[in-house]
């Protein structure tokens, strides 16, 4: 029988989950980072989650920022609005189009990267060879070999890559870690299930369209194959398209692969088999998959994904999650809460989402704000600047974040081969598939360069 859930349990729980959520990330408190110097920090990419990221390290730590990079004129402009309106400076930030001469004129201490996927591991190698920190968003690349190029980066300079898993700073799923995996309540586990099932796959067809004045369409798309403009690319429009990422696997399949491998402290899997392709969603111009499985095989262990964006839930308490299955149990967790259910029988555990609402009551007025994943990702940044101090890896550190990225990348590239893939990350390919091996790389658009020919 699944236990009641008191307004006392629910207090207790949100106060652990805090507690062992901050111990986890080292430090004590969510108190407000003071720094001898504000950290000079840039924003490159100024779209919604650029600026969300943002004004969650702006909470958590003393900060001077620098500049802001975008090539939407309009988009850029409201930003700066905004942090005028939320983080007054007696200097304001300098604004730019070009990434490059951003990270040419100022000397950064972390550069949050909130840029679409195709130009993630681009802006990240850029950002360390100007010698700054960095946080990215994730995915960590769209190919295979740009990951291994950002790794080898990241390894040469020295610095911080920390990148928006943050389902691994996430205080509910930190506490069922530690109160269910850690001590073992599940006994053997060999499987876990990882599915989305949101609505969130744009199906409209689109006229070309003239491009506006105040965007530079050519730069946005860089070194992707360039579309035609059928209106502003911002949003869910670009993620319709796997010229500019990974489709849903890539966007939401990576946080709760990461949050398995986190949790079951899992390496690389060792063969991953993917179907799917367009089923439903057929009458617009999206060409990312609406229906697909895959299977990533660890040893003793499967990991098997589903997503749909069409029709309902497997289940409705779980739309977006995952489900670690043991002799002795499962552990289902998601953004929202966390759930152990004994096996045969016996009282579940609910660990739920801590809210800071009333500690950062400008979170309820932020436009399109994710109320319920802001706690995560300040204790992300709590957990980027702490590594910063210390010289240290962050909870989501490059190589780690590597793995997941690339591991969903090569489930799409099984799924348009028709064939399972086993990656070699030491000689960097597919093992005796050479077909396979020739698709770790994507070819960029002049005059871009893929950044693999530096790097590995």
């Amino acid at each position: 029988m699944k236990a009641v859930s008191t307004p006392g349990r629910r207090n207790f729980l949100k106060k652990s989950a805090a507690l062992l959520a901050l111990t986890s990330l080292g430090t004590l408190s969510t108190g407000f980072i003071e720094n001898k110097n504000p950290l000079r920090v840039a924003v490159i990419g100024t779209g919604w989650y650029g600026k969300s990221d943002l004004f969650r390290l702006l909470q958590v730590a003393s900060c001077e920022v620098v500049a802001l990079c975008d090539v939407d004129r309009k988009q850029l402009e409201e930003a700066a609005r905004l942090l005028e309106q939320r983080h007054p400076q007696s200097n304001g930030p300098q604004l730019y189009k070009d990434y490059r001469e951003l990270l040419k004129n100022h000397a950064l201490d972390i550069t949050i990267i909130g840029t679409p996927d195709h130009w993630h591991a681009l802006q990240t190698i850029a950002a360390l060879e100007a010698g700054s920190h960095v946080y990215v968003q994730k995915p960590v690349s769209v190919d295979v070999l740009e990951g291994e190029a950002v790794v080898a980066a990241a390894k040469k300079y020295g610095k911080v890559v920390q990148v928006g898993l943050q389902r691994r700073s996430t205080p509910h799923l930190i506490e069922a870690k530690q109160a269910i995996i850690d001590t073992g309540k599940l006994g053997k586990i060999a499987a876990a299930d990882i599915f989305c099932y949101y609505h969130m796959r744009e199906d409209k067809s689109k006229e070309v369209q003239a491009i506006p004045d105040y965007i530079d369409y050519n730069f946005w798309t860089g070194p992707a194959p360039l579309r035609p403009y059928t209106g502003l690319p911002h949003g869910l429009h670009w993620r319709s398209f796997m010229e500019y990422g990974n489709g849903i696997t890539g966007d939401m399949a990576v946080h709760m692969l990461d949050a398995v491998r986190w949790m079951l402290d899992l390496d690389w899997p060792h063969t991953i088999s993917a179907q799917g392709g367009i089923y439903v969603q057929n009458k617009g111009i999206s060409n990312t998959a609406d229906t697909q499985t895959a299977v990533f095989e660890f040893t003793d262990l499967t990991v098997s994904w589903q997503h749909r964006t069409w029709g309902n839930p497997v289940d409705p308490e779980y739309p977006w999650g995952f489900k670690i299955y043991g002799e002795h149990g499962m552990l289902a967790g998601s953004p929202f809460k966390a759930e152990f259910i004994p096996y045969p029988n016996g009282e579940s555990q609910l660990f739920e989402c801590l809210y800071e609402r009333e500690k950062y009551p400008e979170d309820l007025t932020e436009a399109g704000m994710e109320v319920h994943a802001a706690p995560a990702t300040r204790r992300h940044f709590q957990a980027m600047v702490d590594a910063m101090q210390h010289n240290t890896d962050p909870n989501a550190a490059i190589y780690s974040s590597h793995i997941s990225t690339a591991s969903c990348i090569l489930a799409n590239l099984s799924m348009d081969l028709g064939r399972p893939l086993s990656y070699d990350p030491t000689n960097k390919i597919i093992a005796n598939d050479p077909e396979a091996t020739k698709l770790l790389k994507r070819a960029y658009r002049e005059p871009w360069v893929h950044p693999s020919g530096k790097w590995i």
